[in-house]
């Protein structure tokens, strides 16, 4: 049990986080005293050779990665996967090629990986990269971007109204993990949830196609995400109690949850 002067003492929270991401997640809420219940919502899947076209487009973008100016990688779960992806065809990292991350914590998993990697000060999304000097003359610059299918196109769209050659590989997709509805009820329902960890929008619909055949929606329970749009997303799908990080790592989500 947790002492009760902690600040969190007494909170049942939500971590979705995909299991291989939760650990520290988990262990900070349970030094503030709250109760962590993990239900991951996110499963990634690499690209295969069962992808077929994906699978081959990946292989060609990895195969000509000194032909790029900036790798960018969207996320750490692209980092990890990417990382794999390069050591599989690149025995040594190729010269000349700038290893770029989104946000800090994309960055500090590659840096973790053996990259030499960078990322834009100040934000941890699209729009901070795309604000740094070093983007906005892009005429002629190859770029490859490595994410999951289906990601938002911002990024890619406006490097190439600035000059550069886009490329995507989509290294992995996030699918909706498969629970049972006994699960979901000891999980969620048994006993009240204080709040909701949330860092992607396909994380927050897969909740709630999970929790469709059950009559409360969660929509009244506290929903913590990492930035204004996904806020809005929640709205959107009648969340009615929404608080914004101040970023999508681990330190910023749990110390929303913290008294004022």
């Amino acid at each position: 049990m947790a002492e009760p002067s902690l600040p969190l003492a007494g909170q049942r929270v939500l971590v979705t986080r995909p299991e291989h991401q939760a650990a520290n997640q988990i262990e900070l809420l349970r030094q503030l005293g709250a109760e962590p219940v993990p239900l991951p919502l996110l499963e990634i899947l690499s690209t295969t050779a069962a992808d077929g076209a994906d699978f081959q487009q990946c292989k060609a973008c990895i195969l000509d990665l000194d032909l790029y100016r900036d790798v960018i990688f969207v996320s750490p779960n692209a980092a990890r996967i990417g990382a794999d992806w390069i050591d599989d065809y690149w025995p040594q990292l190729p010269l000349g090629v700038r290893w770029v991350g989104i946000g800090k914590q994309t960055a500090d998993t590659l840096q973790q990986l053996g990259f030499d990697a960078w990322h834009a000060a100040g934000g941890y999304d699209s729009e901070t990269l795309l604000a740094d000097p070093s983007m906005q003359q892009m005429d002629d610059a190859r770029v490859l971007i490595l994410r999951a299918e289906g990601g938002r196109d911002l990024l890619a769209q406006t490097l190439q109204q600035r000059g550069a050659r886009v490329d995507y590989a989509h290294i992995y997709r996030r699918g909706c993990p498969e629970y049972p509805p006994g699960l979901i009820q000891s999980t969620i329902y048994a006993q009240p949830l204080s709040a909701m960890l949330i860092t992607s929008g396909q994380a927050l619909r897969n909740l709630l196609t999970l929790c469709a055949t059950f009559n409360n929606r969660l929509t009244d329970t506290t929903v913590i995400v990492p930035s204004a749009r996904l806020a809005e997303l929640a709205r959107s799908l009648g969340f009615n109690r929404i608080r914004v990080a101040s970023g999508p790592d681990d330190t910023s989500m749990v110390n929303t949850l913290l008294p004022a």
